[in-house]
């Protein structure tokens, strides 16, 4: 049997890729990517407010699909109207809430701290996303050479600023002196893995501030990311990012959240790290490092299974 073809829709941002290529991984579906381009005015409205007409976008997308797997605000208009405009039985699945009437997807996942219900609805006790153990196994042996292997290791994956934390020297020196403490009381080896939004001079600062027992990954690099997770002891999060959180979830290692204090009310990033902490998933860093057992968080296999069992 043939895979079903998958269309992937997104804004192009890092974390929205993650999210909707897992869903399409676990749904074992040959995908392509397409970044949506809205045409203005229609990129500055809501969705609720914007017409469902192919005029709105740019993309003309030539290729077959099956499922459209939507995720970002400029990706609902596109995926309904595909939908709709479609010869064949199209089944689309947006990620997050859409914010228009859900009646226009046949599946929505959306995290449990949004708060959404629907008999088409799915809800995820993190972000999905496209780490998988496999390839964290797969790849735990890149970073074997870089690194001292008679300490025990403690990863710290660094997010990068929004509109609710700022990645100021004053709030990067309170982590880093945090973890340096552990460091030197445990004698561990550090290592350091930036995102696409971690901002260069955040390398750069830690690579001085850690000036030992420390390897810094300077540039985006995946396998160095994946091995890691699997050669960490202890792993550490920055709070900014639900995605990273619930990708460092699926390895069942203690997982640390460092925090950094919010510029605006982040009421949902507060309601996702509770949920997690009540899961016994996460901890806070402070000055106690120990060691702890949770169910491993790998939802994208849970809710890809739950659409299988639908579609198929």
């Amino acid at each position: 049997m043939n895979k079903l073809k998958g269309l992937l829709l997104t804004e192009g941002l890092h974390g929205m890729i993650s999210q909707v290529e897992g869903l399409a991984k676990a749904l074992e579906l040959d995908y392509f990517h397409e970044k949506i381009v809205l045409n203005y005015p229609w990129n500055l409205v809501p969705p609720f407010l914007t017409p469902k007409k192919s005029f709105i976008f740019k993309n003309r997308i030539k290729k077959d699909f099956d499922i459209i797997i939507s995720c970002g605000r400029k990706s609902i208009i596109p995926s309904i109207i595909l939908k709709k405009n479609s010869n064949k039985k199209i089944i689309n699945i947006h990620i997050q809430n859409p914010k228009v009437s859900l009646a226009n997807f046949d599946f929505v996942i959306v995290p449990e701290h949004d708060g959404i219900n629907g008999k088409n609805v799915f809800i995820s006790d993190g972000a999905i996303h496209y780490v998988t153990t496999e390839e964290i196994n797969k790849n735990s042996d890149y970073l074997n050479d870089k690194v001292q292997r008679d300490k025990d290791i403690i990863t710290l994956v660094l997010g990068g600023p929004n509109k609710y934390y700022d990645y100021s020297d004053e709030n990067m020196i309170n982590i880093f002196s945090k973890i340096k403490k552990h460091l030197d009381e445990k004698n561990l080896q550090l290592i350091v893995i930036p995102s696409n939004r971690t901002p260069v001079k955040v390398i750069q600062f830690a690579k001085e501030y850690f000036n030992k027992n420390r390897l810094v990954i300077e540039n985006i690099d995946k396998k160095a990311y994946l091995s890691s997770l699997a050669l960490a002891k202890y792993i550490i999060v920055t709070c900014d990012s639900s995605s990273m959180i619930s990708e460092a979830a699926l390895t069942g290692k203690p997982l640390y959240v460092a925090m950094i204090p919010p510029k605006r009310n982040d009421k949902r990033f507060q309601k996702f790290r509770n949920l997690l902490e009540s899961r016994k998933v996460i901890r806070y860093l402070k000055s106690d490092l120990d060691v702890w057992n949770y169910k491993k968080l790998d939802e994208t296999k849970r809710i890809a299974k739950l659409i299988k069992e639908k579609i198929f």
